[in-house]
């Protein structure tokens, strides 16, 4: 054998062995430590913490621990009701393995959870000047499961909450209703009088699409299963189409915009149904792979498009203040709302984690709080 076919040999060897050890390592899960003490004092809150990745259920532990104080900048709310999205769900598992090399390997480095929440504004640091005492608020902050969290004005992803709109509607717009907007509005390029298609239609992120997408001035169709049929068409769909009858993918129907929630179909088989000047915009993908989750997706959609005509798009939502003003808005005028599918106290929370990694939940799933 040629030197060369021994290096190359050997480079390889070298590789698998290095990518098997890779996947060990994050695969591994650390042992779960006991809770922390209870700390000895009146000013304590009761929050959701994780100290190892596992089945929520099994994993999440609601513990008292210190009331955070409000430094300068910094505001304290009062979580009246939190929402869970599979956002949450991955974190606590540490699943696909690929996302620890971010959280902590073997152990979660950040052991509060959660972050979609509404609630009411306790106290406020020193220089904080958009918020007061007793204001209502919406929006995300982290650890929002918990009696209370902390955010910083800055850059803070708040907003005030309109009095005719409940703490339960305001809790789930931050990550599912920003995720459904820029699918929409910055990735999807949508405009009055297309044709969109929003697959995977009674979820989270699905419920928000088929209603900000006619709000937009589109023509609606919606793909879900046979129990969500009417659930989609209350929300303003024009067309239905149960997955469990028929294709869309094998359909006569040309779309201008596809937003897939669910990516249960191969992008040449999407490409079919979307016209040449349309676009593919990917919101999530399978969770069969433990180690790389969405982004085998991810990549086969960026060999794929110097191929295609359509625009292929996966993106992660960066939602800002002016974005949930704007749902405030539609709320407050009745052009939007949320779906609540199962309410859970904040002991429960990890029930409400395990029912969001089925993937059957139909639209919101909420965590009443205070």
């Amino acid at each position: 054998m040629k030197l060369r076919n021994k290096i190359f040999l050997s480079l390889g060897a070298v590789l698998v062995v290095g990518i098997a050890a890779l996947m060990i390592t994050l695969s591994h899960e650390s042992p779960c430590p006991p809770p922390a003490p209870i700390v000895a004092s009146e000013d304590t809150m009761r929050a959701i913490i994780h100290r190892c990745y596992g089945a929520p259920g099994q994993v999440l532990v609601l513990e008292r621990i210190g009331k955070p104080k409000p430094a300068a900048g910094q505001i304290l709310v009062k979580i009246h009701v939190a929402s869970v999205n599979p956002y949450e769900y991955h974190m606590v598992t540490g699943k696909p393995y690929f996302m620890r090399l971010g959280t902590g390997i073997g152990a979660p480095k950040e052991r509060r959870v959660g972050y979609d929440m509404a609630g009411v504004v306790e106290a406020v640091g020193e220089n904080v000047t958009q918020f007061k005492v007793g204001d209502e608020v919406l929006g995300g902050a982290h650890g929002a499961l918990a009696e209370y969290a902390l955010v910083r004005e800055k850059n803070a992803d708040l907003v005030a909450k309109p009095a005719e709109v409940s703490f339960e509607d305001a809790s789930g717009l931050l990550i599912a209703g920003g995720t459904a907007l820029e699918a929409l509005r910055e990735y999807g390029q949508v405009k009055a009088g297309q044709k969109v298609l929003i697959n995977g239609a009674s979820g989270g992120v699905g419920t928000y699409a088929v209603q900000l997408a006619k709000y937009f001035g589109a023509e609606v169709t919606a793909v879900s299963s046979t129990r969500n049929v009417e659930l989609v068409r209350s929300l303003g769909a024009d067309h239905v189409i149960d997955y469990t009858q028929e294709n869309f993918t094998e359909g006569k129907t040309q779309y201008d915009l596809i937003v897939d929630n669910v990516g249960n179909h191969d992008f040449l088989d999407l490409t079919r149904v979307v016209k040449t000047t349309g676009r593919i915009v990917t919101v999530s993908g399978p969770k069969t792979n433990n180690f790389l989750g969405p982004i085998s997706r991810i990549l086969k959609m960026k060999m794929l498009q110097p191929f295609v005509d359509q625009k292929l798009v996966f993106f992660v939502s960066d939602v800002d203040a002016p974005d949930l003003e704007l749902f405030a808005q539609l709320m407050r005028e009745g052009k939007l709302k949320t779906v609540i599918d199962r309410r859970y106290p904040l002991e429960q929370a990890g029930a409400a984690l395990d029912y969001i990694g089925t993937g059957r939940a139909r639209g919101k799933v909420v965590i009443t709080v205070n």
